[in-house]
């Protein structure tokens, strides 16, 4: 037998995910003596023994992995035998070559949710019952390696029956750092209106509050929830008053997939998301005999409920306790990060719920649901990347040869750390206009460089001066690399498909400024990594009152009648909008206010020349409930837009909308009619745009492309035309995939390819070219 003696070096998601246990007994099975430990974010092992049994090993390590492993690379090089005896888990150690792999957050697995519900099982009803395979890892991270001393779990020392299995190579909790169990782990504790309670009894009394219409705070695993009977529509409405969110849908627990069937039709891809180990909220269309099951407060003028399975042991006693829906909404204040911290939690959340189900264990980095939808042809999209999400690496299509840290946008904020071959982006963040977000943009900002422990060479940021992020970026004295709002989304959608271009990519949002300082939303973008061409866009028209016209759909829709269909038609139509027309409309004619080529905007004008939202109060509020109307409707007759040379002109279609509605057609099938028009009309000046500049791919990003039914039409129109289409998948195409895409384009950049450059495509608006540059200074060109 010849002896010869390997050194693996395995990357990836390898820490938290029972990896060294997992090559432990392979390693032991096969015969082979050494040791595999943590090092940096890696594992490493060197084992020794006979070849056939070193060659089964690899084979083993690339074919079976445990099941949240994701391996990226296996390096392996031939060392000097060292005549070990045995085989054993050596010491983690820092390492000389940083990485950030730390597993994403896992719902309960079906061994520890059967330990749960038995009651010989000495975890029975345990509330932070998890083992190798699932469990909090990223909400507990402190640092890496990921050992249990660099843990929120390094207070709890673990008694002698949970360090055996801990030591126990066969056991399923073998290295599992959060092991623990009623002797020795987390407690919860209750505190409510002159009761103060610990453990079962906290559970006890929680569930008895909302037996009984009462609302509770409740410590999940990156951050506390809101909860109330999802069936009370009293409690529904009295904690919307308390949390003043008087119409945005409230996401909802079920205990069971067949709890979700009962209200939702189930498509497969929303059946494999709801059990997945992510278990985001999944927006699901609503059963038409169900829709009395919960209270219509839940989700007013949707046809969709958001759905999600428990995430956590403790959810899951929850609802087998209760046995009914459970709202199940971020703990926060509107608009501001999901609330983490116990006192915070009694200051924030104590006056707008009946008491607090809280625990000992600390949550280090706070991290809100994901939320994704189930899309036609079996498509997932993400709509909110959060928990069960981060930190998963997503491949960059040029390396980053120098670490970049990306920003993102000011809405929907998320930041993001380039490093390699792969970009990590932090947790759902939120509107950075509010102070408590910017804290957590700092704090997630510190983490994620100190988890990789880098310094970032450059960072990359929106063009918009105003945006809190880019203020940041401007005085970290880093390297800055602006990237221009919506060649930052066609970037991440290239990201997601691995590719660096050229492709024409159609980025249709709410807003973004533009190279030549108007807003932009409705672009038509010859792109690639490391540059655009603006080719097209939708035709522009006033904001008038700038923010106020997006609180206030109806501004906007008198601004495009005003602009396509002329100021006497606006002068008619106004009084029926608003009492205030008149003064709006003085704004309209000043040629002082913002101009916009927003298609986000457009949606909100005509879902207030519809009669179907003239305010809002939530982001998107208007154009979401456009969709969910024009789902219902027959799009029998379609509204098209004009083409003016390169510009989409909405003018032809609101036109047709107006007179559709005086002539009494159903309001949800012009809804529908406007849905199929904007589609045909893009797809038909997207078709001409490729076949021009001899492109076959073409790209949807940006928030309006949320909308899964204008996404369906026209992805179907384009690809009806021979064109391949990129939608996204794993990264939202809103704001929270913009730092993604920042940091592409600032590695395509740093590379030294060639500079960025942004140029517009002459319009007859007079729009200018600019050619930004990766700025070496410190300072900004923007």
């Amino acid at each position: 037998m010849t002896v010869e003696r390997r050194r693996i070096r395995v990357r990836g998601t390898v820490q938290g995910v029972g990896f060294r246990p997992f090559l432990y007994r392979q390693a032991v099975d096969l015969g082979l003596t050494g040791w595999v430990g943590n090092e940096g974010g890696d594992v490493v092992l060197e084992v020794e023994g006979d070849r056939s049994a070193l060659d089964a090993l690899l084979r083993s390590l690339r074919e079976r992995q445990p099941p949240l492993a994701a391996v990226e690379s296996v390096d392996v090089a031939t060392v000097a035998p060292a005549g070990s005896a045995g085989f054993r888990i050596a010491a983690s150690t820092a390492g000389s070559d940083p990485d950030l792999r730390v597993s994403a957050d896992v719902a309960p697995c079906d061994a520890c949710l059967a330990e749960l519900a038995d009651p010989d099982d000495r975890r029975f009803r345990y509330p932070f019952i998890n083992c190798t395979n699932c469990g909090p890892r990223y909400t507990i991270v402190r640092a890496v390696p990921y050992d249990r001393p660099a843990t929120t779990m390094a207070g709890f020392r673990m008694c002698p029956a949970c360090q055996k299995e801990y030591d126990d190579p066969a056991d399923r909790r073998f290295h599992a750092q959060p092991n623990a169990c009623p002797d020795c782990g987390p407690r919860l504790a209750w505190t409510g209106p002159g009761e103060e309670v610990t453990g079962s009894a906290a559970l006890t009394a929680a569930v008895a509050r909302l037996t009984h219409g009462g609302t509770i705070a409740l410590k999940s695993v990156g951050g506390y929830h809101l909860a109330c009977d999802a069936t009370d529509a009293g409690a529904v409405a009295h904690l919307r008053n308390r949390k003043g969110r008087p119409d945005k849908p409230f996401a909802i627990m079920v205990r069971d997939l067949a709890a979700a069937e009962a209200l939702c039709d189930l498509a497969p891809a929303a059946r494999t998301a709801l059990t997945s180990p992510r278990r985001p909220v999944v927006l699901i269309p609503r059963r038409p005999d169900a829709l009395g099951a919960v209270a219509a407060e839940i989700a007013p003028g949707l046809h969709e409920l958001g759905v999600m399975l428990p995430p956590s042991p403790l959810h899951a006693l929850l609802g087998a306790d209760l046995d009914r829906p459970l709202v199940m909404t971020s703990g926060n204040l509107s608009d501001e990060p999901v609330v983490g911290d116990d006192d915070e939690a009694r200051e924030l959340l104590g006056p707008l719920v009946d008491g607090v189900l809280s625990h000992d264990r600390p949550i280090h980095v706070r991290t809100d649901d994901s939320v994704v939808r189930a899309a036609p042809g079996g498509r997932l999209q993400v709509v909110r990347r959060a928990r069960g999400w981060v930190p998963q690496p997503v491949r960059l299509p040029v390396p980053a040869d120098r670490p970049v840290l990306a920003v993102g946008a000011q809405l929907k904020n998320t930041v993001a750390l380039a490093r390699g071959g792969s970009v990590i982006l932090s947790q759902h963040l939120g509107d950075l206009q509010h102070w408590p977000t910017a804290a957590a943009f700092q704090q997630a900002v510190e983490h994620l460089t100190r988890l990789a422990r880098v310094e970032p060479a450059a960072v990359a940021h929106d063009l918009h001066p105003d945006y809190r992020s880019t203020a940041w970026a401007r005085e970290s004295g880093l390297s800055l690399v602006g990237v221009q709002h919506h060649h930052a989304h066609v970037a991440s959608c290239l990201v997601e498909h691995g590719r660096t271009g050229p492709v024409l990519g159609i980025a249709f949002d709410g807003l973004g400024l533009g190279p030549d300082g108007s807003l932009w939303g409705g672009e038509f973008l010859l792109a690639d990594l490391t540059g655009f061409d603006r080719v097209a866009s939708l035709a522009r028209a006033v904001l008038p009152g700038g923010d106020a016209a997006v609180r206030e759909p109806w501004r906007t829709a008198l601004s495009w009648v005003h602009r396509g269909l002329g100021e006497e038609t606006a002068a008619e139509l106004g009084p029926a909008l608003d009492p205030r027309w008149a003064a709006v409309l003085s704004l309209v004619r000043s040629g002082r206010q913002p101009e916009t080529s927003s298609v986000g905007r457009l949606f909100d004008a005509v879902a207030a020349l519809l009669g179907v939202r003239a305010r809002i109060s939530y982001e998107g509020q208007a154009a979401v409930e456009l969709e969910a109307l024009a789902r219902t409707g027959d799009a029998t007759t379609a509204y098209p837009m004009g083409m003016a040379g390169d510009l989409l002109d909405p003018a032809p279609a609101l036109r047709a909308v107006l007179a559709a509605r005086a002539a009494g057609v159903p309001v949800a099938d012009i809804a529908a009619g406007f849905h199929v028009g904007l589609a045909t009309s893009a797809g038909q000046l997207a078709i001409r745009l490729a076949d021009a500049h001899g492109v076959d791919t073409v790209a949807l990003t940006g928030g309006v492309f949320q909308n899964v039914l204008l996404t369906d039409l026209l992805a179907r129109h384009l690809r009806r035309a021979g064109l391949e289409v990129l939608l996204h998948k794993s990264l939202p195409c809103n704001d929270g995939g913009i730092s993604a895409g920042q940091a592409a384009v600032a590695a395509a950049v740093l590379q030294g390819a060639r500079e960025v450059t942004a140029v517009t495509h002459p319009q007859p608006e007079g729009r200018r070219s600019i050619r930004p540059e990766h700025d070496r200074s410190g300072g900004s060109l923007h």
